[in-house]
């Protein structure tokens, strides 16, 4: 295994045990913590979600970079890496900006709560759940190469 593979697969696997963390089990987490607000919970989450995006990006970045330098990569190693790196553009770009939006509406207004989750947040949890799966796939398919 050379530097580059190895930077892969580390880079790998720290990207999907931080997206696990934070999205599969802070986030939901959160809310149940005592003296949590709807509020305060979606305030942390923009935080944490914005700095978790950006690390994000600079894993994905030092993938890129890694396949570039390196040679002999798996076959499935590029659409695996390129679903993930797909999944996050769609999440920054097009899902997050609207969870602004019903956040700033939630902040602006904390009495008169939507009862209903926003599709938003259901198409932000989809997509967590095809970046882990093309993680998972990207991390097995490095370390069996």
């Amino acid at each position: 295994m050379n530097a580059a593979h190895a930077t892969a697969v580390a880079a790998t696997f720290l990207w999907l045990g931080m997206v696990a963390a934070i999205s599969f089990i802070e986030a939901p987490l959160k809310f149940r913590a005592p003296g949590i607000t709807i509020p305060l919970g979606l305030g942390i989450g923009r935080l944490v979600f914005r700095a978790l995006n950006s690390v994000e990006a600079v894993w994905a970045l030092a993938l890129i970079v890694a396949m570039v330098a390196g040679d002999g990569w798996p076959r499935l190693a590029g659409p695996a890496l390129g679903a993930a790196v797909a999944a996050l553009a769609v999440q920054v770009i097009a899902v997050r900006p609207a969870l602004a939006r019903r956040s700033d509406a939630v902040l602006a207004s904390p009495d008169d709560i939507p009862a209903e989750r926003s599709h938003a947040h259901l198409w932000y949890v989809g997509l967590e759940l095809v970046k882990t799966a093309a993680l998972v796939t990207l991390g097995a398919v490095l370390l069996t190469a």
